[in-house]
């Protein structure tokens, strides 16, 4: 996957691409990353990327055509980018929001160019007619759209073919789509989690300072386990984040599970 980057700040991106699931897919060729800067496209001698809005307002605005040429630059034309596999994605608070399906998306790609926005945001033609997507990392305010576009590059990389040791690490974590366990019952209870929040884990020592591990992680009844996993997911997801519930793919397990857990029956009580 080839990802490019355009910014006014371009130092800021030395951290965040050399650690970690980026760096040893840079490494290994399965990403390539471009960081440009948006002030190498203007002609200028202040080397202006920003002006105040027509009809008032407080703040200022990034200019369309530095960011125009900027993309032009690196060859990618609305005309062939869906059927190259290429998308330009713009970080905008007005965007859709950001979630592990869109981390899927994205990951299907051959190519993405990220503009991080700026100021008080960017000319309204540059999402019109240049992005094919606008997307935001959640309901807040954030000074730029670097911050947001390193999370997302950061979700999006570790779902790139051989960028993790474990591919099944991908279908066991939060928010990870549905994929049914072998009885076709329900999501396997380390191979995915069916939408819902990831289960609680535990290592070694199995006594913590008094702090035990659950008896039955150690009981080696692998159905007993899954049951357990299941619904520690759902009664982390129904105290955390109850609104994933709504589009959550649950078994009729999964329902008999919630109904106790709304009832105030503890995990042990199910049997």
């Amino acid at each position: 996957m080839k990802i490019d980057i355009v910014t006014i700040f371009p130092d800021f991106f030395r951290g965040p691409l050399d650690f970690g699931i980026i760096r040893r897919a840079r490494e290994a060729g399965l990403a390539e990353i471009a960081v440009h800067d948006l002030r190498a496209f203007t002609h200028d001698r202040h080397k202006t990327v920003d002006d105040r809005p027509f009809g008032g307002g407080e703040g200022m605005v990034l200019k369309p055509e530095p960011i125009f040429e900027c993309i032009e630059s690196l060859g990618v034309t609305a005309r062939d980018r869906r059927a190259a596999g290429e998308s330009v994605v713009l970080l905008s608070a007005q965007g859709r929001r950001f979630d592990q399906t869109v981390a899927q998306e994205l990951a299907g790609l051959s190519r993405i160019v990220f503009i991080c926005g700026r100021y008080e945001g960017v000319d309204e033609r540059v999402g019109q007619y240049l992005a094919d997507r606008e997307i935001s990392v959640g309901d807040f305010v954030l000074s730029g759209g670097e911050i947001g576009t390193a999370l997302i590059i950061d979700a999006v990389t570790r779902l790139i073919p051989g960028a993790l040791g474990n591919e099944a690490s991908t279908q066991q974590e939060s928010f990870t789509a549905h994929r049914e366990s072998a009885n076709g019952d329900g999501p396997d209870s380390t191979c995915g989690s069916g939408g819902l929040l990831d289960y609680p884990h535990y290592t070694r020592p199995a006594d913590f300072r008094g702090m035990v591990v659950p008896e039955v992680l150690a009981s080696g009844n692998h159905d007993e386990i899954r049951r357990w996993r299941r619904r520690t997911a759902l009664e982390k997801t129904w105290r955390n984040r109850p609104d994933l519930l709504q589009d959550a793919t649950l078994s009729k397990e999964d329902q008999k599970l919630l109904a106790s857990i709304k009832a105030g029956e503890t995990n042990t009580d199910i049997r």
